[in-house]
């Protein structure tokens, strides 16, 4: 090959590559596919982690936005060659269930537990919890009042079964059920200036949720504000063991609006039977795992005077 000929040939293959990444950059800024062997290293992803939402769901994330992933994983990252399915983009602000926000790399899936209406076994209710997306340590209920332990009691109260009603001055949950009883449940509550009462509905049901304190809340608690980080959703602190909102939220709404009140699990059990709380409701993290797979989203919640 001539030396104007080789020299014509290498000319070529620049432009082509330039025209190559052009190209490709274009089609990242209109939202379309990407060919798999893009090359930014990622194959136009942002990154080569995988996210996985509430229901198992895999997605990889795109110029900000997630698209589903239909291919095999590997300790939660994508294998290569493997999607059977070409991506759907999906903006990070479109609505999905409140369970199902992709927004952390993938995890254990929350486990789907079958509901237990045998007696109750103390030893096994407050065991430690280890096949959660993150571990739940033991309870040691022997050393706790047992008037605040999970039980089976007798319920002659109005409401029918299924309503969550809360006796703030007992401390204690109750879960109606029919043939007048109801499962019972020790909890805390809002601590002077922030108790509240009234009826609202159960909006929507997180396991492991990130947490979203108020600003006012953020201002009064120096300690907190150096714990929160920017998170998706805002300035919080990431669901996980170090997450005041414990395993599990149920979230409170009173005419289709956020009441910012919750009924959620706890970093500090030792405080269930007092009122020391914010507001919300908290339980021992094994007691809220327990209602957490007992109600559904709409079930009504009485909060007493």
């Amino acid at each position: 090959m001539s030396r104007l000929t080789r020299r014509t040939v290498l000319t070529g293959s620049m432009t082509g590559l330039a025209l190559l990444r052009s190209t490709l950059s274009g089609l990242a800024q209109q939202g379309g596919p990407l060919p798999p062997d893009a090359i930014d290293g990622f194959g136009g992803y942002d990154d080569d982690r995988l996210y996985r939402d509430e229901n198992g769901a895999l997605y990889r994330r795109r110029g900000g936005q997630y698209v589903p992933y239909s291919g095999r994983e590997s300790y939660g990252r994508p294998v290569p060659g493997t999607e059977t399915e070409p991506p759907r983009r999906r903006a990070l602000d479109e609505t999905l269930p409140p369970d199902s926000q992709p927004g952390r790399p993938a995890q254990r899936p929350v486990v789907e537990r079958p509901v237990d209406d045998g007696p109750i076994d103390y030893a096994r209710a407050y065991a430690a919890v280890t096949d959660d997306p993150f571990p739940v340590q033991a309870f040691n209920w022997k050393k706790a009042n047992p008037v605040f332990l999970r039980q089976e009691v007798s319920y002659p109260g109005r409401h029918e079964p299924g309503t969550i009603v809360i006796d703030p001055r007992a401390h204690h949950l109750f879960l109606v059920q029919p043939g007048g009883r109801a499962r019972r449940y020790g909890v805390g509550v809002g601590k002077q200036g922030f108790s509240w009462s009234g009826i609202s509905t159960i909006n929507s049901k997180q396991a492991w949720p990130d947490w979203y304190p108020p600003k006012e809340m953020i201002a009064r608690t120096p300690k907190l504000a150096r714990e929160v980080t920017k998170l998706q959703s805002g300035v919080g602190v990431e669901g996980g063991t170090r997450n005041p909102l414990g395993a599990r939220a149920l979230y409170l709404w009173q005419d289709n609006k956020d009441t910012l009140y919750r009924i959620h699990g706890t970093l500090e059990p030792t405080s269930i039977g007092h009122s020391v709380s914010s507001g919300c409701i908290r339980m021992i993290n094994q007691d809220v795992i327990d209602l957490y797979g007992r109600v559904a989203v709409g079930t009504k919640v009485v909060v007493l005077s």
